[in-house]
Formats: structure tokens, C-alpha cells, sequence
């Protein structure tokens, strides 16, 4: 399966998600539902995964967790804030970046309109939905 066809079930379970839920909850909230959406599909997803820091052939475990990993490739970043900013961009990039993933969506649950919640960003590159 490409990202691209993994990035339209995940935009269409997130959006249904966020039509049974609406906005005002916490992110956890979000994570959980949707990620019951995406393994209905028959896709595998990670939550929380690990993500180590390579430098200098030292493998380091700092902290940093994916939100959720489809299929080994995709990753998917959420929110629950009043507006996306350029700092939660930059986690995606980074994130895309350490994993050698080509495409991720930054997904605001926190939005009247779920449209409004979306950003894809491939190989570095933001692009809106």
C-alpha cells in the first residue's frame, strides 16, 4: 500500500473521528479513536513508538515517540491546540527525518472544521490540504 492510499484512510477515519467526537477533548482521546479506525481497516499501526537518535553510531534513547506509525512508513502527528504552529511542524520534519519516512500528516483535532486540522508534509516539504 503507498503512503499516498494510507494518508487517504487515515484523513477519512480522522475525519470521522472528529464527526462523532467534535473538538474540546484531549489528544489521547483523538489517538485512541482513531487509531480503533485504522486498525479496523485492516492497517498496522504503532502507537507511541520509540524513536532513537543516531549520532556518531551511537543509538541514543531520547525520548522522542511517534504518535502513531502506519504500515512502517507513515507517520501521524496529533494535536489538540487552539492552531497549529511552525514548532509542531518542525516536530513532524524531525520525526520524518530520524525515521527516513517519506510522508506524514500533522493532524488539530481542535478545529471546527476538520479540514482546517490537517497538514501533509512530504520528504521535508509542508503542503496543505
Amino acid at each position: 500500500m503507498s503512503e499516498d492510499e494510507i494518508a487517504r484512510i487515515v484523513v477519512n477515519s480522522g475525519l470521522k473521528v472528529h464527526r462523532a467526537l467534535g473538538p474540546g477533548l484531549l489528544e489521547s482521546s483523538y489517538e485512541a479513536c482513531l487509531i480503533y479506525e485504522l486498525k479496523k481497516q485492516g492497517l498496522k499501526v504503532e502507537s507511541q513508538k520509540a524513536l532513537p537518535v543516531i549520532y556518531n553510531d551511537v543509538t541514543l534513547d531520547v525520548g522522542y515517540r511517534i504518535d502513531i506509525m502506519v504500515e512502517d512508513k507513515f507517520i501521524i502527528e496529533l494535536k489538540a491546540v487552539r492552531e497549529l504552529t511552525d514548532l509542531h511542524t518542525a516536530q513532524l520534519l524531525t520525526y520524518l527525518k530520524l525515521s527516513q519516512c517519506k510522508l506524514g500528516l500533522l493532524i488539530n483535532f481542535n478545529v471546527e472544521l476538520f479540514k482546517y486540522g490537517i497538514e501533509r508534509v512530504i520528504n521535508g516539504y509542508l503542503k496543505v490540504n
